[in-house]
């Protein structure tokens, strides 16, 4: 339970990192630049972690970094470059919240995962808290920015189990490296042909794209994946409710926003939903019974020091035969 409750933890990083960077995207980082934005995010983290882990694909996982690319990355950080810019922090990471309910019937399908009682419980749970969080909120929704958000979410839980069912046999870090890599190189023609040249960035915005690159890309990728390495989906996939839990708080603590006791209450279901769905320890198997005759037993008591008391020792005699007749 304890390692379980570990794997949660580094788990947790990763939402917590992506709450914080709808708020870094939407403050700091150039609104009409969303192919940029996003390759400037996923290839300087992606040629890092290839850096620091020194291998490359082989054989099927080029196709496999690429099609994982192309989810996970390019067509997921447009989505939420594009919905962070369209939306207050708080709604655009609150749309995720889907996600917990998405990952556990994918899982079903692609690894065969079936989703548990607790973890349908604490998705349904979760789902409530944050619609608390946010539908009595009142501030203003921008459809397309909805649709984005909604969008991204679908593409990610996708292309996350599609990781976790390709990636048991190859190291988190590299499996991360390489679809950064691919998702930030694909970007790249399309930033060009779309945007023009590279956008000036001032001295936040360049601080900005590290805290992206480096913390909310590099660092929370490795640790989600870890995640889904260690952990059943629909866990992770509740774990990832931190991401809306932590826009809705920045969005208090650093805009200034204002939070009502729905709101509050929508929190404490979250977290509560996250409890739900946490690992439960594995059931302990009966204690197994000695069968004296058994052939193995004896070997097992002889091989522990344990000797077979006699009869006379025991006390278990023989019941006398029947006489055949009178002396």
């Amino acid at each position: 339970m304890e390692a379980n409750m570990r794997w949660v933890s580094i788990t947790a990083l990763a939402p917590v990192a992506w709450g914080a960077n709808y708020y870094v995207t939407h403050a700091y980082l150039p609104a009409d630049r969303p192919l940029y934005g996003a390759a400037l995010r996923a290839l300087p983290a992606g040629l890092v972690l290839l850096a620091l882990c020194r291998k490359l694909p082989r054989g099927a996982w080029w196709g496999r970094a690429a099609i994982l690319g192309l989810l996970n990355v390019s067509v997921f950080f447009v989505l939420v470059y594009a919905a962070s810019q369209l939306l207050p922090t708080s709604v655009a990471s609150t749309v995720m919240a889907a996600s917990p309910v998405a990952m556990l019937l994918i899982a079903w399908a692609l690894v065969s995962e079936r989703p548990g009682l607790a973890h349908l419980a604490g998705a349904a749970t979760g789902l409530a808290g944050v619609c608390l969080m946010v539908l009595t909120g009142g501030e203003s929704v921008s459809v397309p920015g909805v649709l984005a958000s909604g969008a991204a979410m679908l593409v990610s839980a996708f292309g996350h189990i599609l990781t976790k069912r390709w990636s048991a046999d190859v190291d988190v870090l590299a499996s991360t490296a390489w679809q950064l890599t691919a998702g930030g190189l694909l970007l790249l023609p399309f930033a060009v042909a779309v945007e023009g040249g590279p956008p000036a960035l001032s001295g936040p915005a360049l601080l900005a794209f590290a805290f992206t690159g480096l913390v909310a890309t590099a660092l929370a990728f490795v640790a989600w994946f870890t995640g889904l390495r260690h952990l059943p989906a629909g866990t992770v996939g509740l774990v990832g409710l931190l991401n809306p839990v932590t826009g809705v708080l920045l969005g208090v603590a650093v805009a200034g926003e204002a939070l009502t006791l729905k709101q509050y209450g929508g929190l404490a279901l979250v977290l509560l939903g996250v409890t739900l769905g946490r690992p439960r320890p594995p059931a302990a198997a009966p204690a197994a019974r000695y069968a004296p005759n058994d052939p193995g037993t004896r070997r097992d008591r002889a091989s522990h020091g344990v000797r077979r008391r006699t009869p006379a020792e025991s006390g278990d005699f023989p019941p006398p035969s029947p006489a055949s007749g009178r002396d």
